[in-house]
């Protein structure tokens, strides 16, 4: 018995392809926005090897809702972490708000805010070095502006030199669609290529040739 081997098509390879990328933008967004991510449908900040839970509360205008990145309205947001790891109690700790001045965006790190080329005209807020009580470090601001903004925790180690940083960003004022617009795009690809792969254009030709009025 003879054994032939055939080519995948064009189609095919493009299919395969368009799900190896769609593969790779959901685990590149597992891992996004920074210190902030969602575990177990709770808001967690990572500040180097230590977490908090995260919070933003808008009283005048949500009451008890609490939000995460996308801050809904231009108004006072109350920034809630409370303290995950036994050691955060004991540090100082600082809170600063820029502006995006550098659209870093959803992925923005340290450097971003290195990157900035006048820091103290970027901020927006900044809370001074504090040791809180409580397990629970609170701060507060009312925005003027909707806009996109980059949030920076810093923890100062109790006893050694050194510190550790939590960088995440946020939109003001209503939802940043972020990459949603490009997986919208990435499944309509996929469809085409599936109706490629499938024979489709062979069919509307044929249909065509057919019926020339389609």
């Amino acid at each position: 018995m003879n054994y032939t081997h055939s080519k995948p098509s064009p189609q095919l390879l493009l299919l395969l392809g368009i799900l190896c990328l769609s593969s790779s933008l959901f685990s590149d967004l597992a891992s996004a926005h920074g210190g902030v991510a969602y575990e177990e449908d709770l808001c967690v900040i990572n500040i180097n090897f230590m977490q908090s839970h995260f919070t933003v509360f808008q009283p005048e205008t949500s009451g008890s809702d609490e939000f995460c990145e996308d801050i809904p309205d231009v108004s006072r947001s109350v920034f809630v972490m409370e303290y995950l790891h036994e050691l955060l109690p004991e540090m100082l700790i600082d809170f600063r708000i820029v502006r995006d001045v550098n659209e870093a965006g959803a992925y923005a790190t340290m450097e971003d805010v290195e990157a900035i080329e006048d820091l103290e005209a970027a901020t927006v807020y900044y809370e001074a070095p504090r040791i809180e009580e409580g397990g629970f470090f609170r701060a507060s601001y009312e925005f003027d502006a909707k806009g996109t903004y980059i949030g920076i925790v810093t923890a100062d180690h109790p006893v050694e030199d050194r510190y550790y940083t939590a960088v995440f960003y946020f939109q003001v004022g209503g939802t940043d669609l972020g990459s949603f617009p490009y997986f919208i795009a990435l499944i309509l690809l996929i469809q085409l290529a599936y109706w490629l792969s499938s024979g489709g254009l062979n069919r509307l030709r044929a249909r065509r040739a057919n019926n020339p009025s389609i």
